[in-house]
């Protein structure tokens, strides 16, 4: 018999239906020369400290580090999974061959073998290797088993990356919450979690100690175009006054106009990543919901398999994407004009250099059925982007226009689109996030031309980084802490990154489980015990993502046999020792509690950030902003015909900005003493209201 074991029962019944293994038993499913049986994901786990020696079942800094000789695994505790343990236990005693049927990736890869381990098998092990649970897919897979000793690397990989996980989370956590812990708290340290926490409270430090400062920029309109100065920021107000008195009365001169036609390729195919930051962006998923999405989508045989990082499909895909564009029964309108013509082979989408263990994430062409709203909004977001990725090009027509006044340069971008391309398959969207794709379209200027224009001086404010959201700490982790935009650079510092897609989710979840991070609204914030325990570590070793990141890497050279296990063990091992003989020697304070009650009174007592008169839309047209004039606050679409103003003085009362930001966002101020009734000297009290058709009435008091 042969015994095929998969990760999950649903799986397990699955691929036996299509095995023709019809009997149930108790733990698996017997027929047509198989045995079916299954996991429940972790059955085996590695050892505890306790199980290694009775010294290091207490806490105590004498026995730090924790090195054990060799590691070990164990069954969990748990009583069903200790069942379907002698189960198979018992299956692989007596099969001839054993079929890993396992997750195909990493982690897939070490829950099965620690299970075969732990079962003693002698057995030859192939391999299913399949990128969907379509029965297509599964068909295809057991006429094409592979040899179980191809996986070895990958399984290098897995346990390297376990046994690095324990003997720095054991130790360290050990360490830190011995050294600098208070009342039993226990301070969780980890090899991803850590930096991950560093750079979120570093992000918050730079925000909390930002000084604010005021800088002017010189613009001016011609033509309703608004141009800037090239002269950038000034950060002397006498100056720029001086600038704009300098080109103000003189006329403004075109001397340069070019068009310039480009192309703008369709949107990347989503790896994990990719998808989680969709999800955060659009929907306001966490990194974990869009993950338990994408999954239920592929245990249904929608999408293929979800855990992956790479954005692009393998070239033996290209002749099954006709028949996947077909089965979008939903999506006709916008697969018709793809299925009537060659589907393109473009590089940028089928790379055989680019794609490891599976490829992008796509649907599989299975018509949906029985999905929930929310995963069918993740559905919808894969399916497009696949139907996209084979659009042609979007022709933009981009526009630069330089003119003077005199000596001082401006200059004016703007983008057409010729050709939407790929762009008419969001159409009924907002905007595809790709860069900054507001179009600005210009009308046609001659160079050579001039004519009267109206300058102006912007005052501004310089502005602190922005607080993490989920979508922009995965990309952070992605890149190691780096900020980066472009997609290529983006995909080639992927081997550095900290994490691994399948595994980032459940980082940040751990980090907000152990109240290391709260979330406030869609940004996160570390707190008090967060940035308390960043500020005791002093080790870069554990703080820094560009350092756990080349520890990331040097797991991806084990999976492709290209780096040393024992290498890799060995440093482990010294950065472990180092890291307990510095700990041991340093002073520092106690790490403050997370005080929960004290948070949710923070809150009630915090102040909505201030609103100034730039944060404002004009609230008669929607469409402009405000400005400051020399008498009055109005709208930047006055010349358009928006006639909205709110003079600085009324009835005598010179307002205040936060009266003003009342009036506008709440229609009303609140009560006002030392207005002047018209025509006389006497003070009266009251409230300005914005009426229904934008002018301001007075309610006396």
């Amino acid at each position: 018999m042969k015994l095929c074991i998969a990760e999950k029962p649903s799986v397990a019944r699955e691929i036996a239906a299509i095995l023709g293994a019809k009997l149930k038993k108790d733990g698996y499913f017997e027929g047509n020369g198989y045995w079916v049986s299954w996991t429940y994901g972790h059955l085996c786990t590695l050892k505890e400290p306790h199980d290694y020696t009775g010294m290091w079942k207490w806490w105590n800094l004498a026995t730090l580090p924790m090195i054990p000789s060799t590691f070990g695994i164990k069954l969990t505790e748990s009583s069903s999974a200790q069942k379907q343990f002698r189960v198979i236990e018992s299956l692989v005693e007596r099969c001839n061959e054993v079929i890993n049927c396992g997750d195909a990736g990493q982690e897939g890869e070490l829950i099965q073998q620690w299970v075969l381990l732990k079962a003693k098998n002698k057995k030859p092990i192939k391999r299913l290797w399949i990128s969907s649970l379509t029965e297509e897919a599964i068909r295809e897979g057991f006429g094409n088993l592979k040899d179980g000793d191809e996986f070895l690397n990958l399984y290098a990989a897995g346990s390297s990356r376990a046994v690095g996980d324990w003997l720095l989370g054991m130790n360290a956590t050990r360490l830190y919450t011995l050294k600098y812990g208070q009342n039993k708290q226990v301070l969780s340290i980890g090899r991803v979690q850590t930096p991950t926490l560093a750079m979120i409270v570093e992000r918050q430090k730079t925000i909390e100690n930002f000084k604010v400062s005021k800088y002017w920029e010189l613009k001016t309109k011609y033509r309703d175009v608004l141009f800037s100065s090239t002269i950038g920021k000034l950060t002397d107000k006498e100056k720029s006054e001086k600038a704009v008195e300098y080109v103000k009365g003189k006329d403004f001169h075109i001397k340069e106009y070019t068009q310039k036609e480009g192309k703008e390729s369709p949107p990347r195919l989503f790896d994990l990543t990719s998808l989680q930051v969709e999800g955060n962006n659009r929907f306001a998923f966490s990194a974990e919901q869009t993950l338990k999405l994408v999954q239920g989508l592929y245990e249904k045989k929608l999408v293929t398999y979800p855990r992956v990082d790479t954005t692009f499909l393998s070239e033996d895909i290209h002749p099954k994407i006709p028949k996947i564009l077909q089965g979008l029964n939903f999506y006709s309108q916008l697969t018709a004009p793809l299925l009537d013509k060659p589907i393109p082979k473009s590089k940028k989408v089928f790379n055989d250099n680019k794609v490891t263990d599976h490829h992008a994430i796509i649907p599989t062409g299975i018509p949906p059925s029985g999905i929930n709203p929310d995963e069918q909004k993740i559905y919808a977001v894969i399916t497009k982007r696949f139907i996209a990725a084979f659009y042609p090009d979007c022709i933009v027509s981009n526009t630069t226009v330089i003119g003077n006044v005199e000596k001082v340069e401006f200059k004016a971008t703007g983008k057409q689109i010729l050709k939407p391309g790929w762009r008419d398959v969001f159409a009924n969207e907002k905007k595809e996030s790709k860069g900054k794709d507001d179009e600005n379209i210009m009308p046609t200027f001659s160079e050579g031309e001039s004519g009267p224009h109206e300058p102006e001086i912007q005052e501004k404010e310089t502005r602190p980084p922005k607080y993490f959201t989920e979508a922009t700490l995965l990309r952070a982790m992605e890149s190691a802490g780096k900020n980066v935009d472009d997609d290529e650079l983006r995909e080639a510092m992927k081997e550095n990154g900290i994490g691994r897609p399948s595994t980032r989710a459940n980082i940040i979840e751990t980090l907000f489980r152990r109240k290391y991070l709260e979330k406030r609204k869609k940004n996160i914030h570390a707190t008090v015990t967060g940035v308390g325990l960043i500020d005791v570590i002093q080790s870069d070793l554990l703080k820094s993502a560009e350092l756990t990141g080349q520890w990331e890497k040097k797991l991806r050279l084990i999976e492709n046999g290209e780096y040393d296990v024992k290498l890799f063990r060995r440093e482990l091992i010294q950065m472990v020792v180092d890291l307990t003989n510095e700990v041991m020697l340093s002073k520092g304070k106690t790490v403050a509690l997370y005080d929960e009650n004290a948070v949710k009174e923070k809150k009630k007592k915090a102040k909505a950030p201030k609103k100034t008169i730039a944060d404002l839309n004009c609230p008669k047209c929607d469409n402009g902003s405000l400005i400051t004039g020399k008498k009055a606050y109005g709208c930047s679409k006055h010349k358009s015909g928006c006639d909205f103003l709110v003079p600085f003085v009324m009835m005598g009362k010179k307002l205040t900005e936060k009266q003003t930001v009342d009036l506008i966002a709440k229609k009303k101020t609140t009560i006002i003493k030392g207005f002047y009734r018209a025509g006389t000297d006497q003070k009266i009290n009251g409230r300005l209201t914005l009426t229904d058709d934008f002018n301001i009435g007075f309610e006396e008091t």
